[in-house]
């Protein structure tokens, strides 16, 4: 990708949802809301404390994350559409684990 983000910004990839419910039923696009997990492609270098100190993201490149339905901005970038939006509009990343979780009781 030639495209850098500045700052505290982060360009993301929607991941595509399920087209198909646990019943089977296949789901039509114009049911389908906009996918509020990503992968990240690219980070900015970081933002600036009140002393001007440079605090580096907590996201990196190839982070799976969840962010809410309506943050960051939809670009192009040579012919994808992805998301620029700050990290700040991350609601966490998604850490993958061998384990299966267990519900609670």
């Amino acid at each position: 990708m030639n495209f850098r983000p500045l700052h505290d910004r982060v360009v993301v990839r929607r991941l595509e949802e399920d087209e198909r419910t646990s019943g089977g039923i296949i789901i039509p696009d114009t049911a389908k809301e906009k996918p509020m997990q990503g992968q990240v492609l690219a980070v900015g270098a970081g933002g600036r404390d009140d002393s001007g100190k440079l605090v580096p993201l907590d996201v990196k490149a190839g982070d799976t994350i969840i962010f809410g339905k309506w943050s960051g901005t939809e670009v192009k970038i040579e012919g994808e559409d992805l998301l620029i939006m700050k990290e700040s509009d991350i609601m966490g990343i998604v850490e993958k684990s061998g384990k299966k979780s267990r519900k609670a009781a």
